[in-house]
């Protein structure tokens, strides 16, 4: 299986809420087949089907001991799968940061002038113009208890 087939199979086995808490509940350690199903309300062959798609992702490995199955994190596979990511935001980081500098350029080039009021024409007046009269009366009497 190629490079990429392996992380569409990663990616696709994480895009499930319910294998995603098998994930997270693996990172504390092994766990038996009835501990991972527990919490999540479906059959357990419904379960099991959910275990056998991150087998196959190679993201967990399953081993019979006695009755119980017992299950295990195979962190390979998450590593691949990190290791994708982390390149791509390497790059897009790299694209945010040459965003700034050119922003931050433009900036420094073409100095800042504030936006013109468009709510009606501008007196040739320097003096502030006083505020209408409120309509009311001032402050009335208060009640004393």
């Amino acid at each position: 299986m190629t490079g990429d087939a392996v992380l569409d199979q990663v990616f696709w086995a994480l895009s499930d809420s319910t294998r995603r808490s098998v994930i997270e509940h693996l990172t504390r350690g092994p766990a038996t087949v009835s501990d991972l199903a527990q919490p999540h309300a479906m059959s357990l062959p419904g379960f099991m089907k959910h275990l056998k798609v991150l087998e196959d992702a190679g993201l967990l490995v399953r081993a019979k001991e006695g009755r119980s199955v017992r299950c295990e994190l195979a962190p390979r596979a998450l590593e691949d799968a990190a290791m994708w990511l982390a390149h791509y935001e390497k790059f897009w980081t790299a694209q945010l940061d040459a965003l700034g500098r050119y922003l931050y350029h433009q900036e420094e080039v073409q100095a800042w002038k504030p936006a013109r009021s468009t709510t009606g024409p501008r007196s040739g007046s320097s003096a502030a113009t006083p505020s209408p009269r409120k309509k009311s009366g001032g402050p009335g009497r208060t009640r004393r208890r």
